[in-house]
């Protein structure tokens, strides 16, 4: 398939030379339908003549096929839009898919979450657990994490909606083919067979499950929103216990050779300093993860430290001090931007994003954060004016990974609407 750009948007074109045998035509037809949903999803609400136009689909196609995705319940008709001065104005048609959700789930050094969402966005269930993963242990975690699912599942059923599948983000090397966590040393897990846990423990209720890194989910999540303002290459950094990297190129997450692009948090950037939770020292992580953090603003008997309180109470506990203009609080946030603009300036000199979006802990203190980090890439960065690149924080809050995760659920959707409503 090639990329076509009409009317300013890059949809997916659909190769159809000759003719195609009468297995082919579902095919196509199943292809075209995902192609359309795609185009309301990303480029958001338009006519049936504009959706012709921007996929290079015949009218009357588009029309049979928006018929099909109505009767589907995934798209419904909208306000009426006047595409030129003159004539009749066409009928909108947006995404609907309130009957079908997908489930997003992450697994934190701090916390478990769950994050339900029906195809248009809307959140069905949410839910955050605190909980110090390294000390409960794989088994507790996963019987925690299978508790999360069926309390989803109930509430997703209840409005009237199902679950089409869950996308669960772990951190660390993650095996997507197997679903094993293969090594995470910031929650003591390795080789642990997580979806097959998960399953054992649901039975024949356990929906579609997928497994993916965290920081990978959290970079899709950030370009669901980034893509509709033009962003089309960002690299998220997500800040917590650890740091993670998800990287967008061209719209495309990149994933490298054997799957690991991404691991950014394990750069070396201050060899002979402070030892990692990987075994090695100086990891970007341990300058600028939320470790970091507590580690230079508070004592280690201060609550702020303690992983079974919420993480999200804890951090407002700290931006409530760096407001008071607390000086250990402040010194400490100083330190987090110059490490965030040592390896920032270093990425943006390697890969040129249009964007770098910091989400995980790092928004909360956007305004002792954001201006700092700024001014300190734009120095460091080669490039003129850092390349373009924009430093931006994260709107998703600690909500990315597991948004992202059931935007990895909803996929199976958007490859094959027809199946995905039974």
């Amino acid at each position: 398939m090639a990329a076509e750009s009409r009317g300013g948007v890059v949809v997916r074109g659909v190769g159809m030379g000759g003719t195609p045998r009468p297995s082919d035509r579902a095919s196509i037809r199943r292809t075209n339908l995902g192609l359309v949903l795609r185009l309301l999803r990303d480029a958001g609400p338009r006519s049936r003549a504009r959706i012709a136009a921007d996929t290079g689909l015949p009218r009357p196609t588009v029309t049979n096929l928006v018929a099909e995705l109505v009767e589907l319940r995934l798209v419904r008709e909208g306000d009426s839009q006047r595409e030129g001065a003159v004539g009749r104005p066409g009928v909108s048609v947006e995404i609907d898919g309130r009957s079908i959700c997908g489930l997003g789930l992450e697994i934190n050094a701090d916390y478990i979450s769950a994050v339900a969402q029906s195809l248009r966005g809307d959140r069905v269930f949410e839910r955050r657990i605190p909980l110090d993963v390294r000390a409960a242990g794989p088994e507790a975690v996963l019987d925690m994490t299978a508790e999360l699912i069926r309390g989803a599942d109930a509430a997703v059923a209840a409005a009237g909606a199902r679950l089409v599948g869950a996308g669960l983000g772990a951190p660390g090397h993650v095996d997507i083919i197997t679903g094993h966590v293969r090594y995470a040393p910031n929650i003591g897990w390795r080789d642990v067979s997580a979806l097959d846990g998960l399953r054992g423990r649901l039975g024949r209720a356990a929906p579609v499950l997928h497994l993916e890194n965290d920081a990978k989910l959290g970079a899709v999540a950030e370009y669901v929103i980034a893509s509709a303002a033009g962003i089309h290459d960002l690299i998220s950094v997500t800040g917590d216990l650890g740091v993670g990297g998800g990287i967008i190129s061209g719209g495309r997450l990149m994933r490298g050779a054997r799957g690991f692009a991404g691991e950014i948090g394990h750069m070396q950037l201050a060899p002979g300093g402070r030892l990692c939770n990987c075994g090695r020292r100086g990891c970007w992580e341990t300058m600028v993860g939320l470790g970091a953090l507590l580690r230079h603003a508070a004592d280690p008997g201060d609550p702020v430290h303690d992983a079974s309180l919420d993480v999200a109470s804890r951090l407002a506990e700290l931006r409530g001090r760096a407001e008071a203009g607390d000086t250990r609080t402040l010194a400490a946030l100083d330190h987090i931007a110059d490490g965030l603009c040592l390896g920032i300036a270093l990425l943006a000199d390697v890969l040129n994003p249009r964007a770098v979006v910091l989400g995980g802990y790092f928004p909360v203190f956007a305004d002792q954060l954001l201006d700092r980090v700024r001014e300190g890439v734009a120095r460091r960065v080669m490039a003129p004016d850092a390349g373009g690149c924009e430093i931006l924080p994260s709107s998703l809050g600690l909500a990315a990974v597991a948004r992202g995760g059931a935007q990895l659920a909803l996929d199976s959707v958007y490859e094959d609407p027809s199946a995905a409503v039974v």
